[in-house]
């Protein structure tokens, strides 16, 4: 075997772990995160509540990162943040079996924990991810390590619809149930996450190749990172999906779960296309992404069918797909590995500070009128496609540049 097959199977081989991690990490956080929405509006939250509460937790876990990307960067201590991250994203999880209506304040803060959580490893994961793009492909690399992650997500809340269509006590109880045994899962991830960081202790040195691309100066990067907060104002959170799939009566409780975990078996799907289209064709991918996902909002809203919110919901999960992969693709190609937890750090801050603004304003909109919703997360999106093609018909640029 020479020696660039060999980086390559290794590189693959890393992969793969980082893969196994996500998908078990994501078994356990999305599992909860599917019921996060009608879980609090059963202990008494309002749908704005709801709203800003995954608006404020994605604003925390993202600009958090700001701080812990270049922290990764600096130290190298990559395995490190991911264990501390890892461990509270995924353990403060089983603690929500503990909260009823008495306390339920208690559970927004203990679901804001987990999102700070996830700020803290997630530039390090990006980084690391990044680091086998040289041999497989950024596009490719991302969207294998986005579809085991999705497949965890798709098998979550599965468990979770099990668990609550099993469960013979309250409707409270089947929730602190699900909850308590996810726990499970979040320990496995743990011993992953160990035993990954004894087989490659320095994942660094996967990618030899030099970079002088750096953030500042850098007008591409920085033209991305507008078009990042345009996608990430206008798109709507799946908490807000489940509440009004709940407070409308629109299907069984029970079965919120389950088409959150169709979403995810689509973003997965979704991932795998579109991050394999963005190693041929660049920000086309993502561009196509987008125009497609504009009519998740009127379908799902405005439909009072099964049919209609299932498709909705199948929109919102190629959305997330194209977001997981290609949105930090792009950016293992403009910014060399020395920088790169920084930029996803400056990444997530942007994605997540637009986010939390526009889950306020939607949270907003839904008090007032559902119609207003539609038409703000609508128009945002469209704002998004038409900027980044305007950009592309300008400068005819390729993958390697944007």
């Amino acid at each position: 075997m020479n020696k660039n097959n060999s980086m390559k199977r290794n590189a693959f081989l890393f992969l793969l772990l980082l893969g196994i991690i996500s998908l078990l990490s994501d078994f356990t956080h999305e599992g909860a995160r599917s019921i996060y929405g009608s879980y609090l509006g059963l202990i008494g939250a309002s749908a704005l509540v709801i709203s800003f509460t995954s608006g404020l937790g994605e604003f925390i876990g993202q600009a958090f990162r700001l701080v812990t990307g270049p922290i990764a960067d600096k130290t190298k201590k990559y395995w490190l943040m991911m264990f501390i991250g890892y461990a509270l994203n995924l353990l403060v999880i089983p603690l929500l079996m503990f909260v009823d209506a008495s306390i339920w304040e208690v559970a927004i803060i203990l679901i804001l924990l987990e999102r700070v959580g996830k700020g803290i490893r997630a530039p390090a994961k990006s980084a690391l991810t990044s680091f086998t793009a040289p041999h497989l492909g950024a596009g490719k690399s991302f969207a294998i390590q986005e579809a085991m992650d999705q497949f965890g997500a798709f098998l979550g809340p599965i468990f979770v619809f099990v668990v609550l269509s099993l469960n013979k006590g309250s409707e409270l109880d089947g929730y602190q149930l699900a909850f308590g045994l996810l726990g499970i899962f979040a320990i496995l991830t743990l011993i992953i996450l160990a035993i990954s960081r004894y087989k490659y202790p320095h994942p660094d040195e996967l990618e030899t190749t030099k970079s002088k691309q750096s953030i500042r100066g850098n007008k591409a990067f920085k033209f991305y990172m507008i078009a990042v907060a345009l996608i990430a104002f206008g798109f709507i959170d799946y908490p807000v999906l489940a509440f009004h799939m709940s407070d409308q009566s629109l299907i069984d409780i029970t079965y919120i779960p389950l088409l959150y975990a169709l979403a995810m078996g689509v973003d997965a799907i979704a991932a795998l296309i579109f991050g394999h289209y963005f190693d041929k064709k660049g920000i086309v991918s993502l561009i196509w992404a987008i125009a497609i996902t504009l009519f998740m909002a009127p379908i799902f809203f405005l439909s009072t069918s099964l049919t209609g919110i299932i498709i909705g919901v199948i929109l919102w999960g190629i959305g997330m797909g194209a977001q997981e992969s290609i949105l930090k693709a792009v950016v293992s190609t403009m910014v060399s590995k020395e920088k790169r937890a920084t930029a996803y750090g400056i990444f997530y801050t942007v994605f997540g500070s637009a986010w939390f603004i526009g889950s306020l304003l939607i949270g907003v909109f839904y008090e007032i009128n559902v119609l207003y919703v539609v038409l703000f997360s609508t128009t945002v999106e469209l704002f998004a496609v038409l900027f980044l093609s305007i950009y592309l018909l300008k400068k005819d640029h390729k993958t390697e540049v944007l």
